[in-house]
């Protein structure tokens, strides 16, 4: 089944976000009937609704916390894909219960409200932060993913198909490292790097996009999806930045976060070895017996010891392959257009 039939209504929480216009955008594209926006921020609102100039989306104000506002947004929906979310990983460490109530409460209105609507299919936006979480977003996001497990068990004659998509930072979007670097070396200052050692994943905007479409169209509830994106060490990836800007090839070390980890994980041992390979993702169904007997990075698929996946195995990007990366993100091209034409010609 394609997703995105002409005649569909699709919702989408948090669509004032950098994912969510990205989202909207696209479903605009495929010709999609009505798209709806519910989002708390009516300022953005205002800002999407001139930019984009179609009458084919629909503006909700309201949260996800609240079931009636979601309930009524929902109304009439064949999809929703719910980015809705606390992101912000030391915001979260200071006021964990708030991303309690926004990730977990309100993804649970979320999933609640489609399965009385009749809503066909629902798909969480997840995190790697989620696997072997140890800051509050990631806990929260795994609690939401057993959201869609749950809902898969409890209702396994339901029309609405509940799964997640789990990825890595989205470059680009708002609140991420990329736009600080850009900000920093357009001032004249070094970009500030936690621990240039930490690694982290790399995806575009338009992959996540594709994620969830793939999402949409093979799910099974309970799913999780998983993109197979590269990876980089952080101080590279700024020192990437500085070549671009023909900024000096310099960085300051400021520490670690509050939650932060070294690496990412995209996907543990366990999920690899019953995971679905369908190329550039991975299906994970819902959870399965476990290997207690290995270490925790480690489980058996048939007579193969597996791994997780996580950003130091993963296939790692240098320099001059992270630059290739972002010269591809409009973004960085639009940036780079305003001093350096020929790079983006």
């Amino acid at each position: 089944m394609t997703p995105f039939e002409p005649e569909a209504t699709v919702l989408v929480t948090g669509g004032t976000g950098s994912f969510g216009q990205t989202m909207v955008r696209r479903l605009l594209d495929r010709g999609v009937a009505e798209i709806r926006v519910l989002s708390r921020d009516e300022a953005k609102q205002d800002a999407m609704r001139h930019a984009l100039a179609d009458d084919r989306v629909r503006y909700h104000l309201g949260d996800v916390r609240d079931f009636e506002t979601v309930l009524r947004a929902t109304r009439d929906v064949d999809h929703i894909f719910h980015a809705a979310a606390l992101k912000q990983v030391p915001a979260c460490e200071f006021f964990p219960i708030e991303a309690v109530r926004t990730n977990v409460s309100g993804s649970a209105n979320v999933v609640e409200a489609a399965e009385r609507q009749g809503v066909r299919s629902v798909v969480l936006l997840s995190t790697d932060k989620a696997v072997q979480p140890v800051n509050t977003m990631g806990m929260t996001k795994a609690i939401m993913e057993k959201l869609a497990q749950a809902h898969a068990r409890n209702h396994p004659d339901s029309d609405t198909t509940v799964s997640c998509v789990r990825y890595g930072n989205v470059m680009y979007s708002r609140g991420s490292v990329i736009p600080l670097f850009v900000k920093q070396i357009r001032t004249g200052r070094a970009p500030t790097v936690t621990d240039p050692d930490m690694t982290r994943f790399l995806m575009s905007l338009a992959d996540s996009v594709q994620l969830v479409e793939h999402a949409f169209a093979h799910a099974h509830p309970g799913d999780v999806f998983i993109h197979k994106a590269s990876a980089c060490r952080v101080g590279e990836l700024a020192l990437a930045m500085c070549q671009l800007f023909d900024a000096p090839e310099k960085y300051d070390t400021v520490g670690a976060r509050l939650g932060e980890k070294l690496h990412e994980c995209l996907a543990s041992a366990e999920e690899v070895a019953r995971a679905d390979d369908f190329g550039d993702f991975l299906r994970v169904p819902m959870d399965g017996p476990t290997v207690h007997s290995l270490p925790p990075s480690l489980a058996i698929s048939g007579t193969a010891v597996v791994q997780e996946l996580n950003s130091a195995n993963a296939l790692r990007l240098d320099v001059s392959e992270i630059r290739e990366v972002l010269l591809g993100l409009p973004e960085i091209r639009a940036e780079l257009a305003v001093r350096e034409p020929a790079l983006v010609s």
